[in-house]
């Protein structure tokens, strides 16, 4: 699970300077057992309305791409995004 780990914080690292450009980020809370990557959204992106989009078709595409045993990429705070 390091490998994969090591792997998908590469993968985010690819993007991240788009996000911090924003002033947002992200963090990676965990892999699950079921190829689950679980994200925190980090200083504008925790609020921003593109947020969920961001994550669809930058953060989850960048990371399987990069990484294609991940099932799905999901925030763990999306709730708080409106």
């Amino acid at each position: 699970m390091i490998d994969l780990t090591k792997r998908v914080e590469e993968a985010l690292d690819q993007i991240r300077p788009y996000l911090q450009a924003d002033g947002g980020n992200v963090s990676l809370v965990e892999i699950t057992d079921d190829y689950i990557v679980k994200l925190e959204l980090l200083g504008a992106c925790k609020s921003c309305s593109m947020s969920m989009m961001t994550m669809k078709a930058g953060i989850e595409e960048s990371i399987k791409r990069a990484v294609p045993e991940i099932k799905s990429v999901e925030a763990i705070n999306a709730a708080a995004v409106v």
